[in-house]
């Protein structure tokens, strides 16, 4: 089955808020597909989404599982943003949570630590 996800992330401040993605993800979009709405494509058919939607900003809840989480973490780190929230889970599984300044949480998922 082909599995393709575009996932949203709705925006009162659309320009600070196209600031704070391309710092978080490293890059500025790979497209933008309006005046309003920004999308950055994370892997082949999976794509992430700012949209202005005042409305409904804040709400969003994403977590990104990663290969490399710890270089992952790093290079946000390098970037200048720190996640609001580690964890790690009973079967070892690791997540960073960061949040937006309107409150929108993306979460870094990783696989356990070898050794």
């Amino acid at each position: 089955m082909a599995l393709d996800l575009y996932a949203g992330i709705p925006v009162a401040d659309y320009p600070a808020a196209l600031k704070w993605y391309e710092q978080l993800l490293g890059s500025p979009p790979t497209f933008v597909a309006s005046d309003t709405e920004a999308v950055w494509e994370l892997a082949e058919h999976r794509s992430l989404f700012i949209e202005h939607l005042p409305e409904k900003a804040g709400n969003a809840l994403h977590t990104v599982f990663v290969d490399d989480f710890d270089t992952l973490v790093a290079q946000i780190a390098e970037r200048g943003l720190a996640p609001a929230e580690r964890e790690t889970y009973a079967n070892g599984v690791r997540k960073a949570v960061y949040r937006d300044p309107e409150g929108n949480e993306i979460g870094f998922g990783g696989a356990p630590l070898q050794g």
